[in-house]
């Protein structure tokens, strides 16, 4: 049975949020997919994902956030995440953006233990993706031109200039905004340590290497393709044991 067709977003659109979810949708440039698995019983849990669109229809955003915690606090922080994306739907410098997360959530709220959060922005029009990790874990990135995955670091050699964008540390936070163009066929892959904690049958944790040696032997294709290959690679290297935390998943492809 064929995956539904994706479907397209609009401009100024925002999808998604922390319910149990798996779908493809269309950016402008960019094919996402998205598996978001709160652990069981819960249909929602402290994983976060939003993607969103400017007016023009030229610069998407897509968020991730781990946070520690359920029920109404999670609400209450991804409906302020929302509104954050929603308010700079149209900077492409998402300084302004990282600097209200920060002083919403991630610098810390009562009753909050802690959150992490990976902010992209893609310019459809070039290819530029522009990232900053708030203390999650660096995506994967695999390049079609070479084959080959790395991990994505703020530190990465792949780093690069855009004019007029102010790129390194963001005044007032203690995170930066790093740029690198992506080519067609490449994969981003960002994910949550629900994903990198998973243990096999005999106790041992997958981490984030052991992440990139599963995508290095699935079969590269679309982003639903490589994504659904991802969960099934993980759920065979987990065998009985169960999922231990929520685990979210959001593969995304430059067209």
């Amino acid at each position: 049975m064929q995956p539904p067709a994706a479907q397209r977003m609009a401009c100024l659109e925002i999808r998604g949020g922390n319910e149990r979810a798996s779908y493809s949708i269309d950016l402008p440039g960019m094919a996402a997919w998205v598996s978001c698995r709160p652990l069981t019983p819960a249909t929602r849990g402290g994983d976060l994902h939003y993607l969103s669109v400017c007016s023009q229809g030229f610069v998407s955003r897509i968020t991730v956030a781990d946070v520690a915690g359920h029920g109404e606090l999670v609400s209450s922080i991804a409906e302020r995440l929302r509104d954050v994306l929603r308010k700079h739907s149209d900077a492409w410098d998402q300084s302004d953006v990282v600097r209200d997360l920060n002083d919403s959530f991630l610098a810390g709220a009562e009753g909050l233990q802690y959150a992490t959060a990976i902010v992209l922005g893609y310019y459809s029009a070039t290819g530029e993706l522009l990232f900053t990790n708030a203390g999650h874990l660096p995506p994967l990135w695999y390049h079609a031109a070479d084959g080959n995955w790395t991990l994505m670091h703020d530190s990465t050699p792949y780093s690069k200039e855009i004019a007029d964008l102010p790129l390194g540390m963001i005044p007032g936070t203690p995170y930066t905004q790093t740029a690198v163009q992506i080519e067609p066929g490449d994969l981003i892959v960002l994910y949550t340590d629900g994903v990198t904690d998973s243990t096999d049958d005999s106790g041992a944790h997958l981490d984030q290497h052991g992440l990139l040696a599963l995508a290095r032997r699935i079969a590269r294709g679309s982003a639903g393709e490589a994504g659904r290959g991802l969960i099934e690679s993980l759920d065979a290297f987990r065998g009985a044991a169960p999922p231990n935390d929520d685990e979210t998943v959001v593969v995304l492809e430059r067209l």
